[in-house]
């Protein structure tokens, strides 16, 4: 079966309600400082779109055209192997970004489904309009720059963690970077996430429960 028989898939629409968009300022305003004007001329470039849990913004094979924004609620990055199987690359939080990287920078097709696991508020800046942010205004060069770079430092300390820490230490790393997560994200996802079964997950997760008795 694959992604399409799998995945309800949402399509993007035109419209784009000013709101919601003081946490998205405020997430620039880390790295970089913006006058009036270029914030009217970054949100005007917005697309706001509200997601209900399982709903697919990007499909695997797909070219990815936006850089997501989180203003509420979680999405996960995954491939499907030939098999079916779910490979869960990442997982995105409020004021958060999340894009296949490799497809945004390449515009080929991409390796990423990005689905929402929880209902979700989410604003999208088209790759479009972020080439054209960059002549407008080079400082934006900059912060998206930073949050490549992020990402590259997140995705190493997976990798030592996948091999310096047990499972259940990974576990346990999961669980203070993720508590939202937990709430919203089917056992295998975060089992898939953590390199491991659903059932080892269960047996750690039992464990850890017995030791807080």
């Amino acid at each position: 079966m694959n992604v399409d028989q799998i995945y309800r898939v949402v399509k993007l629409s035109p419209e784009r309600p000013m709101k919601n968009l003081e946490l998205i300022l405020q997430n620039i305003a880390k790295h970089i400082s913006l006058t009036e004007e270029e914030k009217r001329l970054f949100t005007g470039m917005l697309e706001a779109r509200h997601l209900k849990k399982k709903d697919v913004i990007l499909k695997q094979g797909e070219v990815c055209k936006y850089s997501t924004f989180i203003v509420d609620g979680a999405l996960k990055g995954f491939t499907v192997g030939k098999d079916g199987s779910e490979h869960v690359i990442n997982f995105a939080l409020k004021d958060w970004w999340i894009a296949d990287m490799y497809s945004l920078i390449s515009q080929q097709p991409g390796m990423l489904t990005i689905e929402a696991i929880a209902d979700s508020e989410v604003l999208l800046l088209s790759k479009q309009d972020q080439l054209l942010l960059y002549e407008k205004v080079p400082k934006f060069e900059r912060f998206f720059r930073i949050l490549v770079e992020n990402s590259l430092v997140a995705s190493q300390q997976r990798l030592i963690n996948n091999l310096s820490l047990t499972a259940e230490e990974r576990y346990r790393f999961f669980m203070k970077k993720y508590p939202f997560i937990l709430e919203c994200a089917p056992l295998h996802s975060i089992a898939s996430y953590l390199g491991i079964t659903p059932e080892f997950l269960s047996k750690i997760r039992r464990r850890m429960a017995g030791k807080l008795k």
